[in-house]
């Protein structure tokens, strides 16, 4: 079964951080972004619409910027469709091990995977460095 992952946001980010992804990770047609609100006539139901319709055989990755947020909330209305998955927080570590971990068999425990890693890869640098560099005092 084809994977393939909708990236989802308020605003360019998703096809930016998409365009980050693409940088690092190469070029992938199973990745797909939809920039939300972006002009006045945007309708959120309609385009999420066409997307699940145009996604019915696959499994499907859907990847929002936040959670409770109202793209998010409209992804929410498919979390019963069989082969779907709904993460919020959308940020790039989590893509690049998403991405190139996507051929693995079980989609959801690459996901979850996933999102333990890239919670780890958020730090607060200065308190990380102050530590090394007290350590080093001793």
């Amino acid at each position: 079964m084809t994977k393939k992952i909708i990236l989802a946001s308020h605003g360019r980010f998703a096809s930016g951080i998409l365009s980050s992804l693409q940088l690092i990770c190469g070029d992938n047609q199973n990745i797909i972004a939809l920039d939300c609100y972006t002009n006045e006539s945007f309708d959120l139901t309609t385009e999420v619409e066409k997307l699940m319709k145009q996604f019915t055989e696959e499994e499907i990755v859907v990847v929002t910027d936040i959670f409770g947020g109202s793209v998010n909330n409209e992804f929410l209305r498919y979390i019963t469709k069989p082969n779907y998955y709904l993460v919020a927080g959308l940020n790039l570590p989590f893509l690049i091990e998403l991405t190139t971990k996507l051929s693995s068999a079980s989609l959801e425990v690459v996901i979850q995977q996933s999102l333990n890693n890239s919670k780890n890869s958020i730090q607060f640098c200065n308190k990380i460095i102050e530590k090394e560099v007290e350590e080093e005092e001793f």
